[in-house]
C-alpha cells in the first residue's frame, strides 16, 4: 500500500481547491473567483484501495505588485505560511498552471520555488475545459524541466484518474502520511467540538471550518475590496436538546465603513450572508442548523488571527 504528502502549489485561483474539493469527494477548501481566498495550509486525506495520501492545498502565490494596501500585508503572512509548508517534508509535489492566464512575474515566483523543490514533480495544466482563450506555448519550456505533465480540468473532473494514478506510481511503500493519520485519529476521541477535526481534514478543527464556509460567503457575495479587509470568527457550537446546532459566529472588518456595507440597509446583507451559510454548514454537517451572525469592527484582526 502507498502512502505519501503530496503538495499542491501554485498561483492563486489555478483551481488548487476545487481539484481537492472534487477528488475527496466533498468540501474541504473554500473557493471563490477572488484571489487570496485561501489563507492557510489545509492538509486533507484521501484514501482508497491504493493507498493514503495527505494533499497539502496552499495558498497561491502572491507578488506584491499590484496588490492593494489594505491585502498586501495579510499576502506577505499568507506567504510565509505557503513557504513553511513547503518545506515540511513531502512526498511529491503538483505544480498547477492555469493556462487561460499570461506568465507574468507571479507566476515567475512561483516557478523559482517549485524549482528549489528537490522531491518528483508533476506539472498540471488546469482549466483545460476552456478553449477560447489560452496562453499554453508561454508554459512549453516546463515540460523540458517536470517530467511529468498532465492537462486535466478540476472543476469538469475531467482526466482527473490518470493523475492520480501517477500520483500512486510515485509515492512511496511508507511515509510521514501515517503519522499524520495516527495524530487524526487522536483528535478523533475528543468530546470538544473546538478539538474535534473535520474529517477528512487533519489540522482544521470545527470551528475552523465553520469560520471559513462563512468566510466563503463574504468572498463571493461581497465587491472587490471587502473581503481582504475581513474574517470570521466561531465563538460557540453547541448541540441543543432539539438536535439543531446553535453557532455564534462574528464577521470581524477593518473599518466602520465596511461593517455598514456587510450589515446592509435593515440588515438586509448580513441576513443574506447568513442564509447562504447556514445552508451550506448544514449541507456539510447533515444537521440543522442555527446560526447567529453579526459584525464586528476590529482594525487590528490581522495582527491578533494571522501574526
Amino acid at each position: 500500500m502507498k502512502t505519501g504528502k503530496v503538495l499542491l502549489i501554485g498561483r492563486p485561483n489555478v483551481g488548487k481547491s476545487t481539484f481537492l474539493n472534487n477528488l475527496i469527494g466533498q468540501k474541504v477548501a473554500i473557493t471563490s473567483p477572488k484571489p487570496q481566498t485561501t489563507r492557510f495550509p489545509i492538509k486533507a486525506l484521501y484514501e482508497e484501495e491504493r493507498g493514503k495520501i495527505v494533499f497539502v492545498d496552499t495558498p497561491g502565490i502572491f507578488s506584491s505588485r499590484g496588490r492593494p494596501a489594505t491585502g498586501w500585508g495579510l499576502a506577505k503572512k499568507i506567504n510565509e505560511k505557503t513557504f513553511q509548508a513547503i518545506n515540511e517534508e513531502i512526498d511529491l509535489a503538483i505544480y498547477m498552471i492555469d493556462h487561460t492566464r499570461r506568465r507574468d512575474f507571479e507566476e515567475a515566483k512561483v516557478i523559482g520555488t517549485v524549482r528549489k523543490i528537490n522531491k518528483p514533480k508533476i506539472l498540471v495544466i488546469n482549466k483545460i475545459d476552456v478553449q477560447d482563450k489560452t496562453y499554453l506555448p508561454q508554459y512549453k519550456f516546463l515540460e523540458d524541466e517536470i517530467p511529468y505533465v498532465f492537462q486535466i480540468s478540476a472543476l469538469k473532473k475531467l482526466h482527473i484518474k490518470p493523475l492520480i494514478q501517477k500520483v500512486f506510481s510515485l509515492l512511496p511503500e511508507s511515509s510521514t502520511v501515517t503519522s499524520e493519520v495516527g495524530e487524526f485519529a487522536e483528535g478523533e476521541g475528543k468530546t470538544s467540538e473546538v478539538e474535534k477535526r473535520v474529517y477528512p481534514l487533519l489540522n482544521i478543527d470545527s470551528k475552523t471550518f465553520v469560520s471559513e464556509l462563512i468566510r466563503e460567503k463574504v468572498f463571493l457575495m461581497m465587491g472587490e475590496e471587502i473581503p481582504y479587509t475581513t474574517t470570521t470568527v466561531v465563538d460557540e457550537i453547541t448541540e441543543r436538546k432539539n438536535g439543531i446546532m446553535y453557532i455564534r459566529a462574528r464577521i470581524l472588518t477593518t473599518e466602520d465603513r465596511y461593517r455598514r456595507m456587510l450589515v446592509g440597509a435593515e440588515g438586509r446583507k448580513i441576513k443574506e450572508i447568513g442564509s447562504y451559510a447556514r445552508k451550506e454548514i448544514a449541507l456539510a454537517t447533515g444537521k440543522k442548523v442555527y446560526l447567529d451572525l453579526t459584525v464586528e469592527t476590529d482594525p487590528h484582526w490581522q495582527e491578533v488571527f494571522y501574526s
